[in-house]
C-alpha cells in the first residue's frame, strides 16, 4: 500500500490473520468504527492496530489514552478492516453504545408513533433508523436476496440468505434488549400496525441502498418468543439477463427460442419459490420484445423495469388480482401477455382463454419437474383437452451455487463414493477451497439448470387422454428430454459448479434408468 511506505508504517492483509478476539475487548467499539480502527494482535508489550488512515495522528494516542497500552499501527484494507469488525463485534454493533444510552435528544424528527412506551421511543430514535440501515447495507454488499430477524427464547439471530443458503450473522448479544424496537422500526418503514402483535402482518417499502435502488418486501409473522421479520430484498437498478445470460446448454436454448416466438400458446416455467423463474421470464420478453408487438405483464412483486413493456401490479386488496388483471389486459389489445404466476383455477382457465384467441401467454407454476406441470393444471380443474390444445412447452429450473473462479482447483473424483447416474465418462471435476472473493464459502453466484419439455403430437395426445405424469415423463426422455439431473452433470462437467451442489438441489438419484426400460 503506497500510504504505508510514505509513512515508514508496515501493511498487513487482514484475510490471512488471526485476530486475537479478546483485545478488542479493551478498545471502545465506538472509536474502533469512527477511525476504521482493528487491533489485532499483540507483538511484545505493544498492540498492533490496523488503521485505514495512517494520517490520522490523534488515532493511536485516543486509543492509547483509553486501554493505557502501547500501540503501534499497522496499515491494512478499510474495507477489510470494516469486514472485520463486524465479524467479530456484530453487525450494527458501532450504534449499540448509542441504543444503549437511549438518547433523548436523538429523536427521530421529534415523532413518536404509537403510545409513549419506552420501546416505541426508543424505535424512533436515529441510533434505531441507523441499525436498520446498516443491517440492510451489510445485507446488500454480502449479496444476500432475504434478511431473517428470529426471535429465540433467550437469542436474538440475524441470518442472510446468500445464494441460496443461509447464512449466520454475528450480531451483538446485548441487541437482544432491543430486538422489539427493531421490528417497530421495520414496521414504521413498511407503514404497518406497529401495535399489532398477534397476526402476520407483510408490506414493502423503497430505500437507496449503496446508490442502488431497492425494494423492500416486508413479511412479520408472530412466533412463541416474539414477532419473526423476513426482508426480500429486490435490486431494481439490476438488468435483465439476456437469453445467452442464461447459459441454457444447447440445443435446450435453441428450441426454447423457437417455442417462445410462437404466435400463441402458453409457455410455463416452474419450479420452487426463489429458483431464477421470473429472471427467465424476463429474459424471454427481452429476446422476443420488438416494435410491432405489444406486451403487457401482470406480476406480484415488478421485479425489474422493462423499457417499452407495459406492467401492472397486482394489488389483491382493492381486487386487482392476476386472474382480474389478465381479463382486463385481454382488453387492452396485446400480442404477448406475461402472468407472473398460475395460482388458482380462474387464473389458469383465463390464461389458456387468453392463448386460444391468438396470444402467447409466458407464465409461472409451482412444480417439481417440467411433467408435474401437466397434471398440476388439470387438478386445478382446467380440462386435460384444454391443456393439449394450449401448452407449448414447460421448463423446469433450479439454481446451483457457481464454483469461486478465484480459487477452484481440479479434484480426484475416482476414489469418491458417486451417484449411480455420474458419468463415467467425466474427466474432471473442481471443488473450491475457499477464498476472500467467496468468504471462504468456495462458491460465488448461482447458475440455472433445467428440464424442458417441448409438447410435441405424443405429448398433447398423452395430456388429453388424462395419463398421469411419470407416463408422459416416459414419452419425454424417449423422444431426448435432458433431466434437471443431466443438466446438472453438463455443469459439473464444464467446472461450474460440484456433484454436492446437483445432489443437493435434485434430491435422489435421478429415475432416468428405470423410466426407460
Amino acid at each position: 500500500m503506497y500510504k504505508a511506505s510514505d509513512c515508514g508504517l508496515h501493511s498487513v492483509d487482514l484475510h490471512d490473520v488471526e485476530i486475537e478476539k479478546d483485545l478488542l475487548d479493551l478498545f471502545p467499539t465506538s472509536a474502533l468504527y469512527e477511525h476504521l480502527a482493528l487491533p489485532y494482535k499483540r507483538d511484545g508489550d505493544c498492540i498492533l492496530v490496523a488503521v485505514s488512515d495512517p494520517f490520522d495522528f490523534d488515532l493511536i494516542s485516543e486509543l492509547s489514552l483509553a486501554t493505557g497500552k502501547v500501540l503501534r499501527a499497522v496499515v491494512a484494507d478499510p474495507q477489510e478492516i470494516s469486514k472485520q469488525l463486524k465479524k467479530h463485534l456484530g453487525v450494527a454493533s458501532s450504534v449499540l453504545g448509542a441504543l444503549e444510552g437511549n438518547q433523548e435528544e436523538d429523536h427521530d424528527d421529534g415523532v413518536v408513533f404509537g403510545d409513549s412506551s419506552t420501546l416505541d421511543n426508543i424505535s424512533e430514535q436515529r441510533s434505531v433508523a441507523k441499525l436498520v440501515t446498516e443491517l440492510l447495507e451489510d445485507a446488500v454488499h454480502q449479496g444476500a436476496s432475504d434478511v431473517h430477524l428470529e426471535n429465540g427464547e433467550d437469542e436474538f439471530q440475524v441470518r442472510y440468505r446468500v445464494d441460496g443458503m443461509l447464512r449466520s450473522v454475528s450480531f451483538p448479544p446485548s441487541m437482544m434488549q432491543f430486538r422489539s424496537a427493531l421490528v417497530s422500526r421495520i414496521k414504521i418503514l413498511a407503514k404497518l400496525n406497529i401495535a399489532e402483535k398477534r397476526l402476520p402482518q407483510d408490506g414493502r417499502f423503497k430505500a437507496t441502498i449503496l446508490d442502488r435502488p431497492t425494494d423492500i418486501r416486508v413479511s412479520i409473522i408472530p412466533m412463541l418468543h416474539g414477532e419473526n421479520v423476513v426482508l426480500r430484498i429486490l435490486d431494481r437498478g439490476r438488468s435483465v439477463v439476456s437469453i445467452e445470460g442464461l447459459e441454457i446448454p444447447s440445443p435446450q436454448d435453441e428450441e426454447f427460442l423457437e417455442l417462445i416466438k410462437q404466435p400463441n400458446g402458453i409457455i410455463l416455467i416452474t419450479g420452487p419459490t426463489g429458483s431464477g423463474k421470473t429472471t427467465t421470464l424476463y429474459s424471454a420478453l427481452s429476446a422476443i420484445h420488438k416494435p410491432t408487438i405489444k406486451i403487457v405483464t401482470i406480476e406480484d412483486p415488478v421485479e425489474y423495469s422493462l423499457p417499452g413493456i407495459h406492467q401492472i401490479q397486482v394489488q389483491e386488496k382493492i381486487g386487482r388480482t392476476f386472474a382480474n388483471g389478465l381479463r382486463s389486459i385481454l382488453r387492452h389489445d396485446p400480442d404477448v401477455v406475461l402472468v407472473g404466476e398460475i395460482r388458482d383455477k380462474e387464473t389458469a382457465q383465463s390464461a389458456m382463454q387468453a392463448s386460444l384467441t391468438g396470444h402467447l401467454v409466458l407464465s409461472t407454476l409451482h412444480t417439481n419437474d417440467a411433467c408435474g406441470a401437466i397434471p398440476r393444471l388439470v387438478d386445478m380443474g382446467i380440462e386435460p383437452f384444454l391443456v393439449a390444445s394450449t401448452l407449448q412447452c414447460v421448463m423446469a429450473q433450479r439454481l446451483v451455487r457457481k464454483l469461486c473462479p478465484a480459487c477452484k482447483i481440479p479434484t480426484d473424483h475416482e476414489h469418491a463414493p458417486l451417484p449411480a447416474d455420474f458419468p463415467g465418462d467425466m474427466q474432471q471435476v473442481f471443488q473450491g477451497t475457499g477464498c476472500r472473493e467467496c468468504q471462504g464459502t468456495g462458491y460465488r453466484g448461482r447458475l440455472a439448470i433445467f428440464e424442458l419439455l417441448n409438447c410435441d403430437t405424443e405429448i398433447r395426445k398423452l395430456t388429453g387422454s388424462g395419463s398421469d405424469a411419470n407416463t408422459i415423463r416416459q414419452h419425454a426422455l424417449h423422444a431426448g428430454m435432458k433431466t434437471l439431473r443431466q443438466s446438472g452433470w453438463e455443469a459439473v462437467a464444464a467446472g461450474k459448479t460440484t456433484i454436492n451442489e446437483i445432489l443437493r438441489l435434485t434430491g435422489s438419484p435421478d429415475e432416468l434408468q428405470r423410466d426407460l426400460k
